[in-house]
């Protein structure tokens, strides 16, 4: 190799002032990189006076420059309107143009198609995703752009496959966990020893390597290539592409899209698809409603050497994860980059440039120093190349570091794909093929709700919250995915008022959806210097027994034989009422059990899709004849209004109203065996089983507060009570409550303490157990669905069908034998379940039961036989197979489970041991110990 890190700049640099080049990377100073920068483009200033003229708040009439061509006229009607010639962009339409609609599809772009900078990613197309979604996503980009190569169509690409190192034993073990859900995910890969990782790449010093995974069917490719290889295929189909025309304003009608509004003229049209990528954020303020695109530029570095002589073109793309760097050949040269532990903030002031060109910043070099450190230490040998530039290429990062897509909540028809983070190649032609299927097809082939841009609030698209969380977010990509991981940033934005005193006794925090809920309660160290309660958050990070085993394990005996009292006050709720019934047939409509049974009645429903997939699963209270209250889960505040909203015939819209009211409740659960005499010591109502039973609402006065909205419910199968508490209310309530329950030795209980008790009961979950692809005939509640409703319920015609073939997957419980929590990894989802030694489903949502004192494993089985066709699964086949769950590369024996099992319990009550929320027989008859007719109304 050549003379040391040098490029152009340093070669002139040095030629003048006999500096060596080896101190490129020993200085820490932004000037010493922008200087050397200036002087390998000898324009450095210019740039920097190019990026203060660009700097204007986003105006789009201004984004084509006056000195280039008109832009282009474009057609007055369109169905599709893309916006966005960039990789994405370009995946869209030309899949439109597949499905027959590209006559009909428009995409414009305010620069040119494919932009400028053929080099601002690093070109991997790979499947090394944290989740089967992505990782499909992924897999198909591959497979198409294998496709379009063998088409003769220009790439780059090369099937060079990926090096994924290990510096510890975490690691390793992730990527043991990663071997293990290949088979699943159909994903071919190989565990290395650190002798076998050189092999692969010779370039490598092991110092400090652990092992590797090897994925041989990775590859990169020219992003650029690819790109207008998307472009030339779609003009083919028949899409029509304006460059130089910028999107002013994009209005609605009725709530659904209606015309778009650019420089070149307006259309009319169906959809609008907003894949700007960078800009999709400021896109979104070109509507009203405002569409919330959440996303933030942060700085990211890319290294080029010069051509490197007998470097191997099929050089591996290898990524050392622990030290954060990535580097892969290309076109005769190093490509070198990272992720570090905090990204630099850019345009923090709101004001972002318009084009391309003025995206570029000044490379900091200051920045880039620690991961150019590891990159020599990881290549020594790279100390002799010469270096031809360090690029500052600005990317866009969501708050949780994934990609968002989907139908935006405000407005119908409106798309976005955007904050593909640096992988754009790696997620654009599965991206472009899903949000076809969507607008197309109206639903597609994988469930995407953790990309789903409903799974965000308005709160995270706060600038100065993105400013924030962005700092953290793109670390992320390379650091181990931990069993719970929570993010540092963005904390104590949505609180309970019962907060505070949570906090000061003991509460460790996580997070969802913004709201800081309890995880568990840690007595030791929770206070600060100053004697205050000091704000905690809780992590893991480990994947065998975590920290707050013996904490969880307090509260979990707590619940099951004394009282806890936990804060539900994350939960999603809405109010639905109306003058007339049309609220009861709205909800028939969107539900598949019966919502019309007596006033005070609990029904647990699903809201079906067309494909009888699960798009929420709720609790409703009835509350008067035309007044209902919903609880969902967490992640669903979002997503169930717009569900709701898309799916509410016109002829109910002006009658029924829905309010978001999850801000105006605190929700304090009570639960255990004495928590019915809990709360009536401090309510004058009547709470015996037979004036206020399992599955039934009252409105009561608890102290001295009134309207609090009382279920006789604990979504754990505990005996308890959840209280919907107007929040002027609740401190005074939880006070009462916890004051009164010192007698009975009243305990905090966190998410962690009930998320065990579930999953113990095998209660399923949204989110977890339950997704979009999830029937109720699948996971044991067929008896919640009411066939013969008045009704036809969204779902009806599937359900009907699916019930005459048979389900192809069964929920089950899994409980592992020979399984040692205190040394053994644990189960944390998505293990592979073995049945007589074939792989034939996943674990989803995974937890030791203390009660069991075992490992409990929830997830779905499937039949399928030596052909690989999916056959009918029954109970029979179930329960007469031998199974396994592999965890992390090991496998263990389980006993297996198709109903909620009766717990042991000091406390027996008739009512919950009666009740099975998952049942192995659809007939299966409540068997409660009040009337049978109340009984049938309710569930």
């Amino acid at each position: 190799m050549q003379k040391l890190l040098r490029g152009v700049a340093c070669c002139q640099h040095a030629a003048n002032s006999g500096v060596n080049v080896n101190q490129l990377h020993i200085p820490r100073t932004q000037q010493l990189g922008r200087r050397l920068l200036s002087t390998a483009t000898g324009h450095a200033s210019d740039a920097a006076d190019e990026q203060v003229l660009s700097k204007r708040k986003f105006q789009p009439h201004e984004a084509v420059d006056p000195n280039e061509k008109l832009a282009g006229q474009v057609p007055g009607q369109a169905r599709v309107v893309i916006c966005g010639g960039g990789i994405t962009g370009a995946s869209v339409a030309y899949h439109l143009g597949l499905q027959g609609w590209g006559g009909e599809t428009l995409l414009i772009e305010q620069d040119g198609v494919g932009g400028e900078l053929p080099w601002s990613a690093c070109g991997l197309a790979g499947r090394f995703e944290p989740s089967y979604t992505e990782l499909k996503l992924s897999e198909y980009s591959i497979d198409l752009i294998k496709r379009l190569t063998e088409r003769g169509l220009p790439t780059g690409w090369r099937q060079v496959g990926s090096l994924n190192l290990a510096r510890s034993f975490d690691r390793m073990t992730s990527f043991h966990r990663m071997k293990s859900q290949a088979v699943a995910w159909g994903m071919n890969c190989e565990i290395l020893t650190p002798e076998q990782c050189k092999q692969h790449c010779s370039l490598l010093s092991l110092d400090g390597i652990e092992g590797g995974l090897w994925i041989p069917e990775d590859g990169v490719c020219d992003p650029h290539l690819v790109c207008h290889a998307f472009i030339d295929e779609a003009r083919r189909l028949g899409v029509r592409i304006v460059e130089h025309c910028a999107v002013k304003k994009i209005h609605s009608d009725h709530g659904k899209v209606a015309r778009v509004e650019t420089t070149g003229g307006d259309v009319n049209c169906e959809y609008f698809v907003n894949c700007t990528g960078f800009w999709a954020r400021e896109v979104g303020t070109l509507s009203k409603p405002v569409v919330k695109v959440p996303l933030k530029a942060v700085e990211h570095h890319y290294l080029h050497t010069k051509p490197i002589d007998q470097l191997d073109p099929y050089t591996p793309f290898v990524r050392d994860f622990d030290g954060r760097i990535f580097f892969r050949e290309c076109e005769g040269h190093i490509l070198a980059g990272g992720y570090e532990r905090e990204a630099k903030m850019v345009y923090e002031d709101g004001v972002i440039p318009l084009s391309q060109k003025a995206r570029q910043y000044p490379p900091d070099w200051d920045h880039f120093h620690e991961l150019l450190d590891e990159l020599l230490q990881r290549v020594p040998s790279f100390r002799e190349a010469s270096l031809d530039r360090l690029t500052n290429s600005l990317q866009v990062f969501s708050p949780d570091c994934k990609w968002i897509l989907g139908e935006a909540p405000e407005i119908q028809n409106y798309y976005v794909a955007a904050g593909n983070k640096t992988m754009g190649v790696s997620a654009s032609g599965g991206i472009g093929r899903v949000l076809t299927d969507l607008i197309t097809k109206g639903s597609t082939y994988l469930d995407l709700h953790i990309l789903d841009i409903s799974r965000f609030l308005g709160l995270h698209n706060n600038r100065k919250f993105l400013r924030d969380r962005c700092k953290e977010a793109p670390g992320k990509h390379f650091e181990i995915n931990y069993p719970f991981e929570e993010f540092q940033t963005g904390r104590n934005l949505r609180m309970s008022p019962i907060y505070p005193q949570l906090k000061e006794a003991g509460a460790v925090f996580g997070q969802s959806m913004g709201y800081e809920r309890p995880n568990y309660f840690d007595l030791n160290d929770k206070q600060d210097e100053f004697g205050l309660p000091r704000f905690r958050i809780s992590q893991t990070r480990t994947f065998g027994k975590p920290p707050w085993f013996d904490h969880v394990a307090t509260e979990y005996r707590a619940c099951r034989e004394r009282i806890g009292i936990a804060d539900y006050s994350s939960f999603t709720k809405y109010d639905f009422w109306s003058k007339g019934n049309e609220v009861v047939d709205l909800l028939q409509y969107l539900c598949s059990n019966d919502v019309d049974v007596a006033v005070g009645s609990i029904i647990h429903t699903g809201m079906q899709n067309p494909n009888g997939g699960y798009e929420n699963d709720c609790s409703l209270a009835r509350l008067s004849e035309r007044h209902y209250m919903m609880i969902a889960p967490t992640i669903q505040q979002t997503r169930s209004m717009s569900w709701i909203r898309k799916h509410m015939p016109d002829h109910l819209r002006p009658k029924v109203n829905v309010a978001d009211v999850t801000s105006m409740y605190t929700a304090i659960c009570i639960l255990g065996p004495y928590s019915r005499i809990l709360l009536s010591e401090l309510t004058d109502t009547d709470l015996s089983a037979k004036s206020f039973p399992f599955f039934t609402y009252k409105e009561l006065d608890v102290g001295l507060a009134d309207g609090i909205r009382v279920l006789n419910i604990t979504h754990t199968g505990e005996l308890g009570y959840v209280l919907y508490i107007p929040n002027e209310y609740a401190l005074h309530v939880y006070s009462r409550l916890h004051k009164a329950g010192q007698k009975y030795q009243i305990q905090h209980a966190g998410y962690y303490a009930t998320r065990a008790l579930r999953i113990e009961k095998f209660y399923a979950f949204w989110g977890q157990d339950l997704d979009t692809f999830t029937t109720p005939l699948e996971c044991g509640r067929s008896w919640r669905v009411k066939f013969n409703k008045p009704i036809d319920f969204i779902g009806r015609k599937a359900l009907l069908m699916q019930r005459e073939e048979g389900v192809k997957r069964m929920y089950v419980q899994l409980l592992l034998n020979d399984h040692d929590h205190e040394v053994d990894m644990w189960c944390w989802g998505g293990e592979p379940i073995y049945r007589d030694g074939v792989y034939v489903g996943m674990t989803t949502t995974t937890g030791y039961g203390y009660t069991f004192e075992k490992q409990v494993c929830l997830g779905f089985v499937r039949n399928i036989d030596a052909q690989g066709q999916e056959l009918a699964v029954s109970n029979e086949y179930v329960l007469s197979g031998h199974y396994e769950v592999e965890v992390a590369g090991v496998r263990f024996e389980a006993k297996v489970n198709l109903h909620s099992p009766n717990l042991p319990t000091k406390f027996p009550d008739r009512e919950r041991e009666a009740y099975h929320a998952t049942r192995d027989k659809p007939d299966q008859a409540d068997l409660l110990s009040f009337s049978s007719n109340l009984t049938e109304t309710r569930h």
